[in-house]
């Protein structure tokens, strides 16, 4: 891990900025105002390339060319080989060879990650992929896949969408192990989905809930070590055999603690400071004897091996409450640089920054050494690029080394760290748990000014680094803290912030809610480019309803259905039945007069409502559906019509059917043709009221679809009891002609000739 050289003190902390897409999206980030989004130009989108095949991470964790990046996991305390797992890897290379994915379960400290590790580099030849090695320490489901696109694709910069996630990552074929997996249920199960070729081998948290019955992984207990394993163990960390008092000491912690390895490292770690006592005590005699020339006594052996023995029994043993929880004891015990380590990550929150950041925040110049100090006492280990305290390590220390001042100036340096150009965005990623840690901590030293300076450069950076899940937890602290202390313009840029994460993760809702409190802090505050900038964001929000631009081309829009037209339609939709009343009579005399008023207004209307191409009767709506179930074009008129055809009742054998009056007016009708032209509306308002004549039949008297059995030119009288017809029309003609003369029974073959009367009666156009 890199560390920008110079005094941070004495330099401005600067923002960082530039751009990456998602999915379909390219965002701005770190302008003063806060990040923008907008559509991304099809010939700038990235094209991710498969990259080669991907190997195991090798040596110890968190070693040279292993600290950054997702390809750092735990190997257990100077990297030995395991003991007594020779069965569990065969076993999970057999599922692993099968196409099977497991979860790694058992109690903390029982040694899940080591053999990961060890199945990772046995499983290098399984798959045709290889193998793909990911850290899951606080990390989300989202932040994992993409994880793995980027371990598998090369496309720096990119976050592909979901859609774009199941395509790339479905022709991945990889053996997948993932290390501290904190994603549970339905998350963790649409992340194994999301590459369906590969094989998952992950370890969760003892206290993670059972698998659903139809989940894809299955279990496999990681249980202790067997009594002469751990005695292995503890004799090889502390680097040489064991007494008798010793071995049952040790069985003793075998039996307390059912085998868990974690425990015997810290065992091992006791005894070395238990001999490191001896030592002191050894050389303290032997200065006696060289400095007063005393006479050794009697009963003690010349032999200085046997004399060490001797001292050693002088030392006592750790009890078994000690050995249980030997935190305290271990603390004790370290160096002064692995103590001021120690006290730093214990304030945040059992984070370690990497060596490089410690000469700056605690003034250790040998961090390194102190780190590996750590480990070997298995108060530390190594994971995702930097170290974290083991489990349980952090609970017992906290009541003894409160944070107290070891955290000064911490948030200051990280501000100042991510917005230097020198360090890249892959060191970013790796020290983000880090980041959050000052947040929180600072957080609870009432510090709030320094969360917001520390938040606001390193929510952009975060955003660069594709480290999202912290992006959004570092805008989430900074909006509280700029709350507590009363900057509305910091409040507003956090609202700001947190409205383009959710854009970019796709909740539009989130994000519209979080731009409109941001738009209304700033418009108060009376910045006028912040406002602009929030309102763009909004107005693309609410194209398409609020829906985001797609990643891919946008499929054909749906026609949208004419307004007007559907009023036309609407009385040959009611039917008047016997003992209704007049309730369907009125609607058909509205609708009717809808009709009316649409052939009054002309062709203005007609063009305004259809659309020119309508209008001339070649737009493409025509044989189309426009979304409502209905015909939007008329049948195209024929010069004769069969007798079956004429009585069918269907949508080009019956002129006067409802199906062939439901597909709309003819696009003469918005010209002022037969049934809508003036002539026939000053003859309407001539004639009030008139009887059907001959040759003419109401298109209510029969149901849709029936014959009508009069010849045509004989008229049709209405049933007793019936109301008189609406909207009455007329045969069609064996003639092509759209019109008929005045006072001629010979209608048009293809559009009603009668116009309704303000009292409910119909006037044929050609009376």
């Amino acid at each position: 891990m890199g560390q920008p050289s110079g005094e941070f003190r004495q330099e401005a902390v600067r923002t960082r900025g530039g751009e990456l897409v998602t999915g379909g999206l390219l965002v701005t980030v770190g302008t003063p105002e806060g990040s923008e989004v907008r559509p991304c130009p099809e010939e700038w989108r990235p094209r991710p390339r498969r990259t080669e095949r991907s190997e195991p991470a090798r040596g110890p964790v968190g070693g040279p060319g292993r600290a950054v990046g997702p390809l750092a996991l735990g190997a257990g305390p100077a990297d030995l080989p395991l003991l007594d797992r020779e069965a569990d890897i065969a076993q999970l290379l057999g599922l692993l060879a099968e196409g099977r994915s497991i979860r790694l379960v058992g109690q903390a400290g029982s040694g899940r990650s080591a053999l990961l590790s060890a199945v990772a580099e046995a499983a290098a030849d399984l798959a045709p992929g290889g193998v793909v090695q990911l850290c899951g320490h606080r990390r989300t489901a989202a932040d994992l896949l993409q994880d793995l696109f980027a371990a598998t694709h090369h496309a720096p910069g990119f976050r592909p969408d979901p859609g774009q996630l199941a395509e790339h990552l479905g022709r991945v074929g990889a053996v997948v192990v993932i290390d501290e997996v904190e994603p549970a249920g339905p998350e963790l199960e649409e992340l194994l989905a999301a590459a369906p070729k590969c094989a998952f081998l992950i370890s969760v948290a003892p206290d993670s809930p059972p698998l659903p019955a139809d989940s894809r992984l299955q279990d496999h207990l990681v249980a202790g070590l067997s009594r002469p394993a751990c005695l292995a163990l503890a004799a090889r960390l502390a680097g040489r055999p064991l007494d008798a008092a010793e071995k049952a000491w040790a069985v003793d912690l075998w039996f307390e603690s059912e085998g868990l390895p974690l425990r015997f490292v810290q065992a091992a770690a006791l005894l070395r400071q238990r001999d490191v006592a001896v030592d002191a005590l050894v050389a303290a005699e032997e200065d006696r004897l060289d400095v007063f020339g005393a006479v050794r006594a009697p009963e003690h052996d010349p032999d200085p091996a046997v004399r060490e023995g001797e001292l050693r029994r002088t030392v006592p043993l750790p009890s078994v409450a000690e050995s249980a929880s030997p935190a305290v004891r271990l603390a004790e015990g370290l160096s002064e640089p692995a103590q001021a380590v120690l006290r730093l990550a214990v304030a945040l929150g059992g984070e370690c920054p990497t060596a490089p950041h410690l000469p700056a925040l605690i003034d250790v110049g040998q961090g390194e050494s102190a780190l590996h100090e750590l480990a070997d006492a298995g108060l530390a280990v190594s994971i995702g690029g930097h170290h974290r305290l083991t489990a349980g390590a952090l609970e017992l220390l906290v009541p003894h080394w409160p944070a107290g001042t070891s955290m000064d100036g911490a948030a200051q340096h990280f501000a100042w760290w991510v917005g230097h150009s020198s360090v890249s965005t892959e060191q970013i990623a790796a020290e983000a748990e880090v980041v959050i840690g000052v947040l929180l901590a600072d957080r609870a030293a009432g510090r709030h000014a320094a969360v917001v300076r520390l938040a606001r450069a390193a929510g952009p950076a975060l955003a660069l680094a594709l480290r999202w899940g912290a992006w959004e937890r570092a805008l989430l602290l900074g909006l509280e803290a700029a709350r507590q202390t009363g900057s509305r313009a910091d409040e507003a840029w956090f609202h700001h912030e947190l409205g383009v994460h959710a854009m970019c993760v796709r909740e539009p809702s989130r994000a519209a809610a979080e731009l409109e409190s941001a738009l209304a802090l700033r418009a108060a505050l009376g910045e006028q480019r912040g406002v602009a900038g929030a309102r763009r964001m909004l107005d693309l929000l609410r194209a398409d309803g609020r829906q985001l631009p797609a990643a891919g081309p946008a499929g054909p829009v749906p026609p949208r259905r004419p307004v007007i037209r559907a009023i036309a339609q609407v009385p040959w939709r009611f039917k008047t039945t016997p003992g209704t009343g007049g309730r369907n009579r009125r609607t058909a005399i509205a609708a009717s007069a809808a009709v009316l008023a649409l052939g009054v207004l002309g062709t203005a209307v007609g063009l305004s409502v259809a659309g020119p191409e309508e209008h001339r009767g070649t737009g493409p709506r025509s044989g189309t559906d426009d979304g409502s179930g209905l015909p939007t074009s008329r049948p195209t008129p024929r010069p004769s019509l069969s007798p079956s055809a004429t009585g069918s009742g269907g949508e080009e054998g019956q002129g006067g059917s409802p199906a062939a009056e439901e597909s709309g007016p003819e696009p003469s009708a918005s010209t002022g043709g037969a049934s809508h032209s003036p002539s026939a509306s000053a003859s309407a308002s001539k004639k009030p009221s008139r009887s059907p004549s001959p040759g003419e039949t109401t298109a209510q008297s029969q149901p849709p679809g029936q014959p009508q059995p009069p010849a045509p030119g004989q008229p049709q009288p209405p049933a007793p009891g019936q109301p008189q017809p609406s909207v009455p029309v007329t045969q069609p003609s064996p003639a092509p002609s759209t019109t008929s003369p005045a006072g001629s029974p010979t209608p048009s073959a293809t559009t009603p000739t009668g116009t309704a009367s303000p009292s409910g009666s119909a006037t044929p156009s050609g009376s």
